[in-house]
């Protein structure tokens, strides 16, 4: 079935896990939009037949191992008058989920696109994290490895608004390490798993806590990580003996001397150097420390 109108996108906000969650307009898209364009074809009808909901047009999958190729695809959809529905396995397409690239297709074809909106876990989560709600910053997922990860985190330590994150559950418990090392042990988190779903579990602790806990329980299921904004910097710098504590501190959550530096750098506001020079100082009782932090 074709539309007699002019096409038009329609991101479907979609249940992150309980079905009752779904809208009335998620109901009336599905069953009358003539192009789906899902994440999960198989997620997708396993969703309409819980909602009993017959799909009537043409069901394509839509995800980001394809999605530049089957955009063109959808555009041409669009110019033939199709309403053309964007649906990922849960939560609102183009959030970290495909739909970003059909968006910008279809505006730069003067296309109009709306949403039915639904279900979000970037804001669900950042509501039941207990942490600051009224300003944040949504991070999606961090680099995979590392070094890679720890330096993204170094260019955010000091970003004083919440922060939300999407993580995989084999790397949780790394980056969770990485996080405290690089924002201090003491920064409030919250690590929610499976959102709305049977076996939600919302863990609310510090991060170096949180860490321990990742490595002993190894959670599964989707995660999403809330983290607190950076507490003020304080008035007065802080004394040599505290600037060379948190470089010590950090050290030992497992950074190199330079990273440690840097985190330390940018928790004060001090320039890199000042505290790469105090901290590679002699200091009274110990032997200098060597280019990679260990005595030289």
């Amino acid at each position: 079935m074709v539309s007699n109108e002019q096409g038009r996108v329609v991101l479907v906000g979609a249940p992150l896990g309980n079905v009752g969650d779904a809208s009335a307009r998620l109901r009336e898209v599905l069953s009358t939009a003539d192009v789906i364009a899902a994440e999960d074809t198989r997620r997708l009808a396993r969703l309409a037949r819980d909602l009993d909901v017959t799909v009537g047009g043409r069901v394509v999958s839509y995800f980001e191992g394809n999605d530049e190729r089957r955009t063109p695809e959808l555009v041409d959809a669009l110019a033939a008058g199709s309403v053309v529905a964007v649906v990922t396995d849960g939560g609102m397409p183009s959030v970290s989920d495909p739909g970003y690239r059909l968006v910008r297709a279809a505006l730069d074809a003067g296309f109009p696109v709306t949403a039915a909106p639904g279900p979000s876990a970037v804001t669900t989560a950042l509501a039941l994290s207990g942490l600051p709600s009224d300003r944040f910053v949504f991070e999606g997922f961090l680099p995979r490895t590392g070094s890679h990860r720890r330096a993204r985190l170094r260019e955010l330590a000091a970003e004083p608004r919440t922060l939300v994150f999407f993580e995989a559950p084999h790397r949780i418990a790394g980056m969770l390490d990485d996080l405290a090392a690089t924002f201090g042990d003491e920064r409030p988190a919250a690590v929610c798993r499976e959102l709305t779903k049977t076996y939600e579990e919302i863990r609310r602790d510090t991060a170096v806590e949180l860490a321990a806990w990742a490595r002993r329980a190894e959670p599964r299921g989707e995660i999403t990580v809330v983290v607190g904004g950076a507490p003020p910097r304080p008035a007065e710098r802080p004394t040599d003996d505290d600037l060379l504590a948190a470089v010590a501190a950090r050290e030992a959550a497992g950074l190199s001397r330079r990273d440690a530096v840097q985190a330390v750098a940018d928790e004060y506001g001090l320039k890199k150097r000042e505290v790469y020079a105090l901290a590679n100082t002699p200091q009274p009782g110990n032997r200098p420390a060597g280019p990679a932090g260990r005595p030289g």
